[in-house]
């Protein structure tokens, strides 16, 4: 059962909980306008249940509400910025913004984001890149969540990988993807609601299958499709952190502890310049060929297009939270007495 609530109460409402846990107003306004955004595309895994976990963070000490990201190395078409170990939010919106900046001038660009924190939904930062009318992809990393390949003890984080393709006249293709078989979060709210997971999903601590969904985040989540997942998430855990000098997964406590070490994970964004290569008219109708191709079959149905249908939906009627987390939000914004 959920409570609807319009988009911008509920945005209104994690601004002034951020706040009043330690958040300037520039980071709480960036993360609470992120998770409305995914609370709109109906991923609730990514939203507003991430509030009591952010606050808690910072309360806590495992995320530093006054941080101001910085970019500290400045490579021409490269940079690294430190978050400072604050809300991944402002970091990542800051290498965005330099990305893009850096692409439409060297035809590509690469930010690195070190001493960082959960950064949500990985589509969500490459949105204004493909705007630009750019090629964008994200990486993250995240604590350790996943064994290595042939391995028992949790290693890799989930590790999403985003991209967008931008379009004529048309919303930009996404692609977003955990790489672990499901996204962690998902097991965090079934776990919040009492429900199983399927098989397949996590092991249990020691290393046993399991549908516990409780018993699943004390334990590891297995790889999407096997050793080749396991092989990817190795790659972003290089890419994020080796790059960055941020922690690897297994150097990070969990997201779903309120106290322990920062954070301290790693985010990557890259940018590339159709009009470097074989140009922007060339690039935008070899994408509508193939995906006029793709949509030659019934069935097909475009990456994005679903997370756009839900947007359109959940501006109109609202969008749903169940009344213990609304209740939750309430109270660390200081207004659990409203209705």
């Amino acid at each position: 059962m959920t409570s609807s609530i319009p988009c911008n109460d509920l945005e209104r409402l994690m601004v002034r909980a951020l706040e009043k846990s330690g958040a300037t107003p520039a980071m709480a306004a960036a993360t609470a306008r992120a998770l409305a955004a995914a609370e709109l595309e109906g991923l609730a895994s990514h939203g507003a249940s991430r509030i009591p976990q952010y606050c808690s963070h910072l309360k806590n000490g495992r995320a530093t509400g006054t941080a101001v990201p910085e970019v500290v190395r400045n490579g021409k078409a490269a940079c690294l910025v430190d978050a400072k170990q604050g809300l991944a939010f402002p970091a990542c919106a800051l290498a965005v913004s330099e990305v893009i900046t850096r692409a439409r001038e060297f035809g590509v660009a690469f930010a690195a984001v070190t001493n960082s924190n959960h950064f949500g939904v990985a589509a969500y930062h490459v949105d204004p890149i493909a705007q630009a009318g750019l090629v964008g992809l994200a990486f993250g990393n995240s604590p350790a969540a996943m064994p290595a390949w042939g391995g028992r003890r949790a290693l890799f984080g989930t590790n999403p990988i985003a991209a967008t393709f931008p379009r004529r006249d048309k919303p930009a293709l996404v692609i977003d993807l955990s790489l672990s078989e499901v996204a962690r979060g998902k097991i965090m709210v079934a776990a919040r609601e009492g429900r199983a997971i399927p098989n397949g999903w996590a092991l249990d601590k020691d290393g046993n299958p399991t549908t516990d969904a409780k018993a699943a985040l004390e334990g590891s989540m297995l790889p999407a499709g096997g050793v080749k997942g396991a092989m990817l998430a190795l790659t972003v855990e290089l890419m994020v952190c080796a790059l960055s000098g941020a922690a690897f997964g297994f150097e990070s406590d969990s997201f779903f502890t309120e106290e322990g070490r920062p954070t301290r994970i790693g985010q990557a964004f890259l940018a590339i310049d159709p009009a470097a290569l074989a140009g922007r008219d060339v690039f935008l109708d070899r994408v509508e060929t193939l995906v006029a191709a793709m949509t030659e079959d019934s069935g097909v149905r475009l990456p994005g297009e679903r997370r756009l249908a839900n947007r359109e939906r959940a501006a109109r009627d609202g969008v749903g939270i169940a009344p213990d987390l609304l209740l939750k939000i309430r109270t660390l914004a200081g207004e659990a007495g409203h209705a």
